[in-house]
C-alpha cells in the first residue's frame, strides 16, 4: 500500500525532530523501526484511549450527569488538539502523542454520553432519528477532515500542525454552548430524584407547559427500577436478567467493527489509482460524501423502517459488496476495466453501512436498557467495540497480506453470521418506551434463561414478581 502523503510528511517531522535532538553537525537519522514504532504508536494509542475512556462513561455519567460529564469531554478534545498542533513547534512526537490519547479518550466517552444523553432527551417517536444524527456529525466531521487534508490546502509540510489542531474549534464552540442545554429530565428524576428540575428540563426540550405525560412515563421507569439493586458492571455480568440485551449490545458492536469497513478505506485509494484515476485522494473524498448521503437517508428511514431491519439491510447489503469486491480485486491484472466494479462495490459498501451497521449499535445500547443498568450497559458496550477496534487497526494490515483479496470473503462470512444473529435475537425498539423495551427481554428470555436453575434473591427483585 502508498502511504498517505500526509503520514509521510507526519513521518519526516518526526524524523527531523530525531536528527535535531541530537545536537551534532551530522546526525544520524531515524531508524525505519523506530519510525515505524512511532508512528504505530500514534495510530493505535488513539483506540487505547477510547478503550480506557468508554469503560468510565457509566461512572462519570452517573458522578457529574450527562450535560456536566459532556462539558468536561469537550476539554479532552481541546487539550487534545491543542498538543497535536503544536507538536511541531515544540519539535516534540511525545505531544502528538499525547494529544492522540487525549482525543481517543474524548471519543470513547463521546461515543458513550452522546448517544445516552439524546436517547433520554428524545420524545419516543423520534428517538432513532435523532441518534442517527450522531453518526451523521461523525462523518461530515471525516469528510470536512478528508478536504482539508489535501495538499491544496492543510495537508501540506507547513500546514499539516493546523490540520491537526483544528479540533480544537468545535471543542470550544461546545464549551460555550453546552452550558445553555438542558440536562437529561431522565437522569434528573430517575437517578437524582429532582422532580420539579426535570420538570423544567422536559418544558424546555417540549416547548410544553404540561409534561405530565412524559412524567408519568418516568415515573413507571422509576418504580420498575426501585425494585432492582443499583447496577454495576460486575453486576450486568451477573445477572441473567441483563444477559441477553447485553449480548445484543455488544454482539452489534462487533458487527459494526468487524463489518469491514476499514478494510474499504484501508484499499480504497490503491483501488482507485489501479482504476486508472489521476487523483485517487478525490474519489476517496467522494466515498466520504457518499458516507454523509446515506446517513442522512438514514436518518429518515430509521424510524419509518425500525433498527432491526435497516441493520439487516445494511449487513446483506454489505456483503454482497464485500464479494464483488474481491472479484473484481483478483480479476483487476487480466480485466483493467473491472476496476470501476471495485469502484461501485466501494461506494456501494459505505452505503449500507451508513444505512445500518454505522448508526445503530451506538443508539440502540440505551434503548435496550431501562435507566439503571444503562451507564454499565453503555460503557461494556463502548469497551468492546473501542477494544474491537484496536484489534483490528494493529492486526488488519497482516491479515490483509496474508490474505490478499481474499480478506473480504472473509468480512463476507461475518457480516452474514451478525445477520443471522440480528435475525434471531435484535428485537424492533421503534416507538417503543424504553420500559416497554426492558419488559420484552422480562417476558422472553434467551435460551440460556430457559434452562433450570437453583432460586436466587435477584429472581425475588425482579419486577414481575411484585406485579
Amino acid at each position: 500500500m502508498t502511504p498517505c502523503p500526509l503520514v509521510q510528511i507526519i513521518e519526516q517531522n518526526y524524523n527531523a525532530t530525531w536528527m535535531e535532538r541530537q545536537g551534532v553537525e551530522h546526525p544520524t537519522p531515524i531508524d525505519p523501526k523506530t519510525l515505524k514504532m512511532l508512528w504505530s504508536l500514534s495510530v493505535a494509542i488513539f483506540s487505547i484511549g477510547g478503550m480506557v475512556s468508554s469503560f468510565m462513561v457509566g461512572i462519570v455519567s452517573e458522578w457529574l450527569g450527562r450535560k456536566r460529564a459532556m462539558i468536561v469531554n469537550n476539554g479532552l478534545a481541546f487539550l487534545g488538539g491543542g498538543f497535536m498542533g503544536l507538536a511541531q513547534l515544540g519539535k516534540s512526537y511525545e505531544m502528538m502523542i499525547i494529544g492522540r490519547f487525549l482525543i481517543g479518550a474524548f471519543s470513547g466517552f463521546a461515543s458513550g454520553l452522546v448517544p445516552m444523553y439524546v436517547g433520554e432527551i428524545a420524545p419516543t417517536n423520534l428517538r432513532g432519528a435523532l441518534g442517527t444524527l450522531n453518526q451523521l456529525a461523525i462523518v461530515i466531521g471525516i469528510l470536512v477532515a478528508q478536504v482539508f487534508g489535501l495538499e491544496s490546502l492543510l495537508g501540506t509540510p507547513t500546514l499539516w500542525p493546523l490540520l491537526m489542531g483544528l479540533s480544537v474549534v468545535p471543542s470550544a464552540l461546545q464549551l460555550l454552548l453546552f452550558p445553555f442545554c438542558p440536562e437529561s429530565p431522565r437522569y434528573l428524576y430517575i437517578i437524582r430524584n429532582k422532580e420539579s428540575k426535570a420538570k423544567e428540563s422536559l418544558k424546555r426540550l417540549t416547548g410544553r407547559m404540561d409534561v405530565t405525560a412524559s412524567l408519568n412515563e418516568m415515573k413507571e421507569e422509576k418504580r420498575r427500577m426501585d425494585l432492582e439493586r443499583k447496577v454495576s458492571i460486575l453486576e450486568l455480568f451477573r445477572s441473567r436478567l441483563y444477559r441477553q440485551p447485553l449480548l445484543i449490545a455488544v454482539v452489534l458492536q462487533l458487527s459494526q467493527q468487524l463489518s469491514g469497513i476499514n478494510a474499504v478505506f484501508y484499499y480504497s485509494t490503491d483501488i482507485f489509482t489501479k482504476a486508472g484515476l489521476e487523483q485517487p485522494i478525490y474519489a476517496t473524498i467522494g466515498a466520504g460524501a457518499v458516507n454523509t448521503v446515506f446517513t442522512v437517508i438514514s436518518v429518515f428511514m430509521v424510524e419509518w423502517a425500525g433498527r432491526r431491519t435497516l441493520h439487516l439491510l445494511g449487513l446483506f447489503g454489505m456483503s454482497i459488496c464485500a464479494i464483488l469486491m474481491m472479484i473484481s480485486l483478483l480479476l483487476l491484472e487480466r480485466v483493467p476495466t473491472i476496476g470501476y466494479l471495485s469502484m461501485v462495490a466501494i461506494f456501494g459498501f459505505v452505503a449500507f453501512f451508513e444505512i445500518g451497521p454505522g448508526p445503530i449499535p451506538w443508539f440502540i445500547v440505551s434503548e435496550l436498557f431501562s435507566q439503571g443498568p444503562r451507564p454499565a450497559a453503555v460503557a461494556v458496550a463502548g469497551f468492546a467495540n473501542w477494544t474491537c477496534n484496536f484489534i483490528i487497526g494493529m492486526s488488519f494490515p497482516s491479515i490483509a497480506d496474508a490474505c490478499g483479496p481474499y480478506v473480504f470473503l472473509l468480512f463476507a462470512l461475518l457480516l452474514w453470521a451478525f445477520a443471522i444473529f440480528t435475525y434471531l435475537k435484535v428485537p424492533e425498539t421503534r416507538g417503543r418506551t424504553f420500559d416497554d423495551i426492558a419488559a420484552t427481554f422480562r417476558r422472553t428470555p434467551s435460551l440460556l434463561d430457559r434452562e433450570v436453575k437453583p432460586y436466587t434473591e435477584l429472581d425475588e427483585l425482579s419486577p414481575d414478581n411484585h406485579e
